[in-house]
């Protein structure tokens, strides 16, 4: 690694020079003998301000991640701000690596035992949570959120999606690495959570967050009702528009789920419910067990994160969620879950394929780099969002790497007994003995 190019980046008068840059090196050294103590596995090597080599870490075999550590700022900025610091350190160039994707996967392999080194803390924390707390997911506030995300354009999520217009996890033939093309391993995706349904012929079934429609064409494909709800008019009028084309008859609607009318024989929704926020949970549990038909069944793909780290995680906003994601909120599988089965619905068959959603994301940016370097994207996006968005990319890749957040699809069974009457207004279940 060339340590004079890397040193030229620090304008004159900065920490790493003189006096004042050796006072802040032993002050940030106390930092980085802090991570080195508690990274348990795997390691970071690092050169630091002043031109040194330092490796953190490397007490147990795991990803060796290369950091360019430009300024003393960045630590200063993670100690405070967690991952949305570090984001605006590297942002600003204050640091780099020649795949972030293996540090974000380092720091959530060792998500245990750095506890909340690298936190956003105090004040800063304090001020996540608040603006966070204004996006929560209301009806409007959800309108307003997905809008924010899913309706940067058309044109511009098809410029790196696969044909499917799937922005969801692909299910590709293992082992992986797999050479199977995106699009293959996305149909397999649906096709798998179509197998959960145990459809009829003629099936009714409801889609919530039906994205630009391929789940739903592919059910009404083959002879299935299909009613699929968004919030973004982008995605409602590209499926719309793309069902007519292929001439199949798919009811897409602009609808909030709590605005859900009728019952149905299934029901899918496919990392949908990430949208929905924790204090929305109950009621969008409540939909799916009231729009059910007793014996119904519905098919969830979701993201979840550690239960062990979920308190943490809620209680301040990361870098996805200042950043990419308002409203954004990864499900607590155990806490989900029993919110599940309080409403009738039984937990059946989970299935989880974490390094499916690396690789599928591993495949996005690739796409997405290819689009940039092409001129496909559309007019509008400058620099500095296209190198949001693939730090996004990097950043949720090595997330599901590490094992410390998991996709996966379930099977939600509509209990057939008729002792259970469930209080939507209040979201409390009545038992009858």
């Amino acid at each position: 690694m060339n340590t004079q190019s890397f040193n030229s980046v620090e304008p004159a008068g900065s920490l790493s020079k003189g006096l004042l840059g050796r006072v802040a090196a032993g002050k940030f050294e106390g930092f980085l003998d802090l991570l080195d103590a508690r990274l348990k596995t795997g390691a970071i090597e690092a050169i630091l301000p002043d031109g040194r080599f330092r490796t953190i870490g490397g007490h147990a075999p795991g990803p060796v991640a290369r950091v360019e550590l430009r300024r003393w700022r960045p630590l200063l900025r993670l100690a405070r701000s967690g991952s949305v610091g570090w984001y605006q350190a590297w942002e600003k160039g204050e640091w780099a690596s020649p795949d972030p994707a293996t540090l974000f996967e380092l720091f959530m392999l060792n998500r245990h035992s750095l506890g909340d080194t690298g936190r956003s803390s105090g004040l800063a924390r304090l001020v996540r949570r608040i603006l966070h707390g204004l996006n929560r997911n209301s009806r409007p506030g959800a309108r307003r959120n997905i809008i924010a995300h899913y309706d940067l354009g058309n044109d511009f999520y098809s410029s790196w999606l696969d044909e499917t217009m799937s922005y969801s996890s692909a299910l590709f033939e293992e082992p992986l690495p797999s050479d199977e093309s995106l699009q293959t391993a996305q149909e397999r995706k649906v096709a798998a959570l179509v197998a959960r349904l145990n459809l009829q012929a003629g099936s009714k079934i409801l889609e919530i967050g039906c994205g630009w429609g391929f789940f739903s064409r592919y059910c009404a494909h083959r002879g299935h009702h299909v009613t699929a709800i968004t919030l973004s008019p982008s995605q409602c009028t590209w499926a719309a528009d793309v069902a007519h084309s292929e001439n199949v008859d798919v009811s897409y609607e602009i609808r909030d789920y709590r605005d859900v009318k009728g019952q149905f024989d299934a029901i899918a929704s496919v990392e949908m419910v990430e949208a929905v926020g924790q204090a929305y949970w109950p009621a969008y549990l409540d939909i799916i067990s009231r729009s059910l038909k007793p014996g119904g069944r519905a098919a969830l793909q979701f993201i979840a994160i550690d239960d062990a780290i979920f308190e943490r995680y809620a209680a301040s906003a990361d870098f996805i969620q200042a950043y990419v994601f308002p409203g954004g909120m990864l499900l607590s599988e155990s806490r989900f879950r029993a919110l599940a089965e309080a409403r009738g619905l039984r937990w059946e068959d989970p299935h989880y394929f974490p390094l499916h959603y690396a690789e599928t994301l591993r495949r996005w940016r690739l796409r997405f780099d290819d689009a940039v370097a092409a001129g496909r994207l559309p007019p509008g996006f400058d620099a500095r969002f296209l190198a949001l968005w693939r730090y996004y990319l990097m950043y949720c890749e090595g997330g599901f790497r590490s094992g410390g957040i998991t996709v996966g699809q379930v099977t939600l069974v509509k209990e057939a007994s008729d002792n259970a009457e469930m209080d939507f207004g209040t979201g409390v279940t009545a038992i009858r003995r």
